[in-house]
C-alpha cells in the first residue's frame, strides 16, 4: 500500500509565518460498530488489562487505529499479556497501549499543577474503580452537575493557556510527544446519568494548545476554552434523545457530527492550490498521539487498598516528570510529595499507625472524604464537628503524630532528594493539604497563607508531641481546660486557632519590612516565626493568648474572608464580582480580646467591637518582648503657661502606653501625642523629621531589597508572565522619578545652607536660567 505524500506549506500565525510540515492529505475516517466491537472483545481478552465494558467503548470511540489497538491488546504465544506497554512505578505495573485519538475524545483531567491551585470552580472528588477485587485502570469522577464539569473542563483548558502555550510549535509539527490518558467515569450528585470518557492526566498543556491552534491566532484563551467545551459536549446535550438514547451515545453522537463538519472544511481548503492556514489547523489537531493505561497491577506485599492501586500509579508516573526535571509550582509539588510520601508509608507497612487509619488519613488529605463525614470517620465521644476546621485540626494532629511524623520526612525527603527536613520544611508541605476546602473562598490571601505555612504554620514544640483533640461546638470552653494544664485543649486551641488566623492573613511570615508597617496593613511589634508566635500563644500562663486563639477558631467561617483580613480594595472588588462573601451574607470579622469584658471582645467607647490586627496577635503572644520593642513614651510637657491664680504651675500629664491608651490631661492642657499617635505631635520640628528620615531610609532599603528579589525570580517566572507588570512598572517609574527629584531638591537645598559657596554658584545659575 503506497504511502499517502504529505505536504508542507507555511501560513501566517498573527506576525509570524510559520512553516506547516507533513500535512496529511486525508483525516481520519470515523469508526464503525464493528471497530467498536474489535477492540472491546481484544480488552476483555487480555489478562492483564481490567476495564468496564463502557471503558472500552470510550477507547474504541477514541482511537483511530482500532485495528492497531486490538492488535496490542491479543495475547501472543510469548507473552500473554500481548504487546502492551510496560511500567513499574511504586507498588504497581502499568499496562498501556499507544496509538492517535481524536482531540474531540479527550477531557482534560486532574493534576496537581491544576487541581492544587486556586480555583473558582472545585475539582470533582475522585475515586478509584475495582473489579472483583482487582484495580481497574480507570477512575471515577464526581461532579455536582453537567455545568459543574462543562466549567472545570473550561476553567483547566483557560488557566493552563494562561501560562504557557505550545500554539506555534504544534501548527508546525502536530503534538509529537504522546499524551498520558486512561479512561474515566464520570458521574454527577444531581442524578445525571454517568458516561465514560478519555482523561489527560500529563499534557494538559500540549492537549489545551492543540485547541488553540484550531481556534486560530486571535483567539483569546476563553474563546479556546468555550470552543473545546461547546465541542465535546455540544449545546444542547442535557436533553433527552429520541427514544431516551442515553448520555453517552448523545455526547458520542454530537462530538462526530462536530468531527464531520471539520472533514468537509479540511476536504475544501486542502483542495486549493495554495492551502490556507485553516487546513493547517485542523490538519495539525485533528489527531494527537495518546498512552492509553488499560491495566494496573498491585506489586506482592503492597498494603494500598485496591481502589487506590491505579492512581497512585499514574500519580507516580506524572511526579517523576514533574517533581524532578519539568517542575509543577511549589504548592503543587508540595501535595504531590505529601500525599506519595504518605502512600509510602502505607505500602512499606512499617508504621506504627494501623493500615485503616493511615487510610483514612489519606482519603481525608486528598478530598476523598468529604468535610461532613468527620464525624463518621472518627467515631468517637464526643464525636467532632463536620467542619473544615476540625478537619485542619484532625489532619494536623494526624500527620504529626510522632510514630508517622519521621517516617513521612524519611520518604518526603527520597521523593524531593534532599538530605534533611526540618519541622519547617515539613510545615510547608501541609498547607496545601490544609486550605483545600476554603482555597476558593479564601483566595485573595492564599499565598500569604501559604507562606505562613512555609515558616512553621501551627508545628509548635507541643503539637508534634502526644496529644489528642478535644471535640466541642465552642472552642471558648477550651480556655479553662488549656490555663490548667490540660495539653489536649492547648493543643486543640494552637492548631483551630492558629490555622483560622493564618487562613485569614492574621499571622503570616514575619518579614523585616512588616516592622515598618503601620498596625493596619499589617506591621508587627517585633520579629518572629509564625509556629514560635502560636506556641507563645498557647502557654496556659498565657491567658490572652489562649482567648485570641479561641475566639479566632470559634469565629472561623470557611466560605469568606473576615472584614480584617482584607484591604477594602479588595473587599469591594469581592462582592462586586459575586465572591463568597456576598454569596454567603455579611463578611465576618476578628476582634480583639479584652479579658475584662464578659465575652472577652474589646469595644470602643461607642460599644462597636474592636477589630483584631496582626500587631495585636504578635503582641499578646509575647507583651514583655513587645514592650521592650516599643517602650512607652513619655507625654511632652506643654509649653509654660501663665501661672494660675494660686501660683500653682500646671499638672504634666501621664505617660502613653505602648499599646494606645492615654493617660488623663489636665484640665487646658493641650493633648500631647508621639509620633503616628493619637491627637497632635507637640514635638519639636527637627524630632519629628529625624523619625520621617528613618522611615525614608527604612522604606528606599526595604524596595531595594524587594528589586533585588524580582530581579533574581525574574529568570524562575519565565517568559508566561512578567516578574512585574508593564502598568505597574509604569506607576512605580513615575513615583520613583518623583521621589529622585524631591531627594535631589532637598540634597541642593542641605548642600547650600552647609556651604555659601555653593548657594552663591545656585544663585548664579538660576539667573543665567532666566529664573
Amino acid at each position: 500500500m503506497p504511502l499517502p505524500v504529505p505536504r508542507s506549506f507555511s501560513v501566517q500565525w498573527g506576525s509570524e509565518s510559520v512553516l506547516v510540515s507533513n500535512v496529511d492529505p486525508g483525516l481520519p475516517s470515523p469508526a464503525t460498530d464493528a471497530d467498536l466491537a474489535t477492540v472491546a472483545t481484544a480488552g476483555r481478552n487480555n489478562p492483564a488489562a481490567l476495564l468496564p465494558e463502557a471503558a472500552w467503548q470510550a477507547i474504541a470511540r477514541a482511537t483511530t487505529s482500532p485495528d492497531a489497538v486490538a492488535v496490542q491488546l491479543r495475547p501472543t504465544a510469548a507473552d500473554p499479556t500481548g504487546l502492551l506497554m510496560v511500567e513499574n512505578v511504586d507498588g504497581a505495573t502499568l499496562r498501556s497501549v499507544v496509538t492517535r485519538v481524536h482531540l474531540s475524545e479527550l477531557l482534560p483531567g486532574i493534576q496537581p499543577r491544576t487541581g492544587m491551585e486556586v480555583m473558582e470552580i472545585p475539582d470533582p472528588q475522585v475515586q478509584g474503580v475495582t473489579d472483583g477485587g482487582r484495580p481497574c485502570a480507570s477512575v471515577r469522577y464526581r461532579y455536582q452537575d453537567l455545568d459543574h464539569l462543562r466549567n472545570h473542563v473550561w476553567q483547566t483548558l483557560h488557566g493552563t493557556l494562561s501560562l504557557n502555550s505550545y500554539g506555534p510549535s504544534i501548527l508546525a509539527r502536530k503534538v509529537t510527544r504522546n499524551l498520558i490518558t486512561h479512561p474515566v467515569e464520570i458521574t454527577f450528585e444531581d442524578g445525571t446519568e454517568p458516561f465514560h470518557a478519555l482523561v489527560v492526566r500529563d499534557g494538559i498543556t500540549r492537549l489545551a494548545s492543540a485547541w488553540e491552534v484550531l481556534a486560530g491566532p486571535d483567539a483569546e484563551a476563553a474563546d479556546v476554552a468555550q470552543l473545546a467545551v461547546d465541542s465535546l459536549f455540544g449545546k444542547t446535550a442535557a436533553a433527552s434523545g429520541p427514544g431516551g438514547e442515553p448520555l453517552e451515545r448523545r455526547l458520542a453522537a454530537g462530538r462526530e457530527k462536530w468531527r464531520r463538519r471539520l472533514r468537509e472544511e479540511f476536504a475544501r481548503e486542502i483542495a486549493a492550490p495554495e492551502p490556507g492556514p485553516r487546513a493547517a489547523q485542523i490538519a495539525q489537531t485533528y489527531v494527537v498521539p495518546a498512552q492509553i493505561a488499560v491495566g494496573a497491577e498491585g506489586h506482592p506485599g503492597h498494603l494500598l487498598a485496591a481502589e487506590d492501586i491505579f492512581d497512585d500509579a499514574i500519580r507516580s508516573v506524572l511526579a517523576s516528570v514533574h517533581v524532578e526535571f519539568k517542575q509543577w509550582d511549589t504548592a503543587a509539588q508540595n501535595v504531590e510529595v505529601a500525599t506519595r510520601a504518605l502512600k509510602r508509608v502505607i505500602q512499606l507497612g512499617e508504621s506504627l499507625v494501623p493500615r485503616d487509619d493511615l487510610q483514612t488519613i489519606y482519603g481525608l488529605a486528598v478530598g476523598r472524604i468529604p468535610v461532613e463525614e468527620l464525624p463518621r470517620v472518627f467515631d468517637e465521644e464526643p464525636a467532632p464537628p463536620g467542619t473544615a476546621l476540625w478537619r485542619a485540626v484532625y489532619l494536623v494532629h494526624s500527620l504529626t503524630r510522632p510514630e508517622l511524623l519521621e517516617p513521612l520526612k524519611d520518604q518526603a525527603k527520597a521523593i524531593k532528594g534532599g538530605k534533611r527536613m526540618g519541622l519547617k520544611g515539613f510545615a510547608e508541605l501541609l498547607g496545601p493539604l490544609i486550605d483545600l476546602p476554603w482555597r476558593a473562598y479564601k483566595k485573595h490571601v492564599t499565598k500569604q497563607a501559604r507562606n505562613a505555612w512555609n515558616n512553621g504554620g501551627v508545628l509548635t514544640s507541643d503539637v508534634i508531641q502526644e496529644w489528642e483533640p478535644r471535640p466541642t461546638d465552642d472552642f471558648t470552653t477550651l480556655v479553662g481546660p488549656a490555663m490548667a494544664g490540660d495539653i489536649d485543649a492547648r493543643c486543640t486551641l494552637a492548631v483551630a486557632g492558629g490555622v483560622a488566623l493564618i487562613a485569614d492573613k492574621l499571622l503570616t511570615r514575619n518579614v523585616g519590612s512588616a516592622l515598618m508597617a503601620a498596625k493596619e496593613k499589617g506591621g508587627v511589634p517585633f520579629r518572629a516565626d509564625v509556629n514560635q508566635v502560636i506556641e507563645d500563644l498557647s502557654q496556659e500562663h498565657n491567658e490572652a493568648g489562649l482567648w485570641t486563639l479561641a475566639l479566632a477558631a470559634e469565629r472561623f467561617r470557611g466560605d469568606s474572608l473576615p472584614e480584617n483580613a482584607v484591604t477594602m480594595r479588595q473587599l469591594v472588588h469581592k462582592q462586586r464580582t459575586g465572591g463568597a462573601a456576598g454569596a454567603a451574607g455579611v463578611p465576618y470579622a476578628h476582634f480583639k480580646v479584652d479579658l475584662l469584658a464578659a465575652d472577652r471582645i474589646e469595644r470602643d467607647d461607642d460599644g462597636v467591637p474592636v477589630l483584631l490586627h496582626q500587631w495585636d496577635v504578635v503582641w499578646v503572644s509575647n507583651p514583655e518582648r513587645a514592650r521592650k520593642a516599643h517602650p512607652p513614651r513619655p507625654a511632652l510637657l506643654p509649653p509654660p503657661r501663665p501661672a494660675s491664680g494660686d501660683g500653682a504651675p500646671g499638672t504634666a500629664p501621664d505617660a502613653e502606653g505602648a499599646e494606645g491608651t492615654r493617660g488623663t490631661q489636665p484640665s487646658g492642657a493641650p493633648e500631647a501625642g508621639a509620633a503616628g499617635g493619637p491627637g497632635p505631635d507637640l514635638r519639636p520640628a527637627s524630632r519629628r523629621a529625624a523619625d520621617y528620615r528613618q522611615v525614608l531610609k527604612a522604606n528606599v532599603t526595604a524596595a531595594r531589597d524587594a528589586l533585588d528579589q524580582l530581579l533574581l525570580l525574574d529568570p524562575e517566572v519565565g517568559g508566561h508572565t512578567p516578574v512585574v507588570p508593564q502598568s505597574t512598572l509604569d506607576v512605580l517609574l513615575d513615583q520613583l522619578v518623583s521621589l529622585q527629584a524631591d531627594v535631589e531638591n532637598l540634597r541642593r537645598k542641605t548642600a547650600r545652607a552647609d556651604d555659601p559657596a555653593a548657594e552663591q554658584d545656585a544663585d548664579e545659575e538660576a539667573v543665567e536660567a532666566g529664573v
